[in-house]
């Protein structure tokens, strides 16, 4: 059967169902460069390519795999309230007259 084309940015899934992302492809070394969902980089040539029978995937919505982050490290970033901008204001946002 073999595998479809690789196109940079592609997902794709094995058989066992990793996950896999084409972040390169050289057209005359004839190599494609993936990266899998939980960070890991490999390199294929076109004959391996074909015979990995991969099937096209749609990307993972919980982009933390590649980051090995527990959930919690990330989903703290999603409770943050107009509070936290008070009490953490940014460094950047001040008077111009605090330059003279």
């Amino acid at each position: 059967m073999g595998s479809p084309a690789p196109r940079i940015g592609d997902w794709y899934q094995t058989p066992v169902g990793d996950h896999l992302e084409v972040v390169a492809y050289d057209p005359d070394e004839q190599t494609i460069e993936v990266q899998f969902f939980d960070g890991a980089v490999d390199e294929y040539d076109l004959e391996t390519w074909d015979e990995l029978e991969l099937e096209n995937a749609s990307p993972p919505e919980d982009w933390s795999g590649a980051m090995d982050l527990p959930q919690e490290a990330y989903e703290s970033d999603r409770d943050y309230t107009s509070r936290d901008r008070r009490e953490y204001p940014d460094p950047y946002d001040t008077p111009e007259d605090d330059f003279s």
